[in-house]
């Protein structure tokens, strides 16, 4: 299957991208779950008389879960993975580490993924310890998570859009 050029989690409601997320990491799934199999899935937990009456009087102002699948599905393709429609944002620990590189003053360029685990790999994570922006257990969990990142988004990506703020 042909992933998606485009940033089309952008484009769906967090509710939607935390059931897909859901999906997707469920380790049950043999198969790589398509917007087509979710939709399937949610329409079987309706009972018939809902879904005849949802069909013939949709007067939900707010858009359904099933409406944005329906439009996901109409824009592109019941058989695209689940998986590009999920949000994904950098924890709050590698979003402190991002941080820490993006205003570092003597970087010319906007740092990407690959950039991050550069100054992570030499020692970043360890210094944000030894301030106290991180906790000693964080240090830990930088790598993997941004190599996680990289093999979703790939290394080029800018770190700063994966930011999370709360």
């Amino acid at each position: 299957m042909i992933r998606n050029p485009i940033d089309v989690a952008s484009r769906v409601s967090p509710r939607l991208s935390a059931l897909l997320g859901s999906w997707v990491d469920n380790p049950e799934c043999e198969q790589p779950v398509t917007l087509m199999a979710v939709r399937r899935f949610l329409a079987d937990l309706l009972p018939d008389d809902f879904k005849e009456a949802e069909r013939l009087h949709h007067f939900d102002v707010d858009i359904s879960i099933l409406d944005e699948l329906d439009a996901l599905i109409e824009e592109f393709g019941g058989s695209s993975l689940a998986v590009d429609f999920v949000q994904v944002s950098a924890s709050e620990s590698l979003s402190r580490a991002i941080e820490s590189v993006v205003g570092d003053e003597n970087r010319e360029n906007p740092p990407t993924l690959d950039t991050v685990r550069d100054a992570l790999l030499a020692g970043l994570g360890a210094r944000l310890v030894g301030d106290g922006v991180l906790e000693d257990d964080e240090d830990d969990t930088l790598l993997p998570e941004i190599d996680a990142l990289i093999e979703h988004f790939g290394a080029d990506t800018l770190a700063e859009t994966l930011l999370r703020y709360e």
